[in-house]
């Protein structure tokens, strides 16, 4: 796992050390490579909400089968692949994504967490770079014990419910909606924590990813609506 994550950051080193000798600002720096991992892992994003808005548009479907045919299970699984390959989506094809993209986002926490592994060290500015100075914070390879940390839980909160929310109906497995409620408060809480403990640079980077996340999910959100209108509208004429 180590040497995948080694085999990751180190481009990702690359690139933030370019940022760097553009801009001379090692936060400014961050907030660029943030902004361009964020677009380039849009298009995966948006493939598993698709996916996830797709199981939500058949999820009355799915339900009427279940019920059909509760006492035959054989049956059961026959008749929703069927409604699988009628449909056109997939269950494992909002995995994919996600697969994917986790190991990239394992790098960039392992090249932020520790920059000096991964950056190239023979030139001495980016030694003295990660201890610059950025908005409020004196150095960004220390913590922010309070302001930064607050600002991404919050971010992170935000972000959670509106993906929670998007998910709802999408025929997540019986017990997974309760934890991901508590997870909705859980998981900002430990980001507060790990943000008082982890690099600045590291914490700007996931509070910047999460406010962009929000935009991402107001996207999907849009898109969620206009398929299920969509499948709304053709059930009426149907009928």
């Amino acid at each position: 796992m180590n040497t995948i994550i080694g085999v990751i950051a180190k481009p990702l080193g690359m690139l933030l050390n370019l940022l760097y000798n553009w801009t001379g600002v090692y936060g400014l720096a961050i907030v660029i490579f943030t902004i361009i991992v964020k677009v380039c892992l849009y298009p995966l994003y948006m493939k598993q909400m698709k996916s996830t808005a797709g199981m939500s548009k058949v999820q009355p479907k799915m339900k009427a089968l279940q019920q059909k045919y509760a006492n035959d299970k054989e049956t059961l699984n026959v008749k929703m692949a069927e409604l699988y390959k009628e449909e056109g989506i997939s269950p494992a094809a909002g995995c994919l994504p996600l697969l994917i993209q986790m190991p990239i986002l394992f790098g960039l926490f392992a090249l932020l967490r520790n920059p000096l592994l991964y950056i190239d060290t023979s030139n001495d500015n980016m030694l003295f770079a990660i201890h610059q100075s950025f908005l409020w914070m004196n150095d960004l390879s220390q913590p922010d014990k309070w302001v930064l940390p607050i600002l991404a839980g919050i971010a992170t909160f935000i972000s959670y419910s509106m993906t929670q929310k998007f998910t709802e109906g999408a025929g997540n497995a019986g017990g997974t909606g309760g934890m991901m409620k508590m997870m909705k408060y859980i998981f900002p809480v430990m980001i507060v924590l790990m943000g008082r403990a982890f690099p600045g640079g590291l914490t700007v980077y996931w509070c910047l990813s999460q406010i962009i996340q929000i935009f991402y999910n107001l996207r999907a959100n849009q898109m969620r609506k206009k398929l299920l209108g969509e499948s709304k509208k053709g059930g009426r004429k149907r009928k």
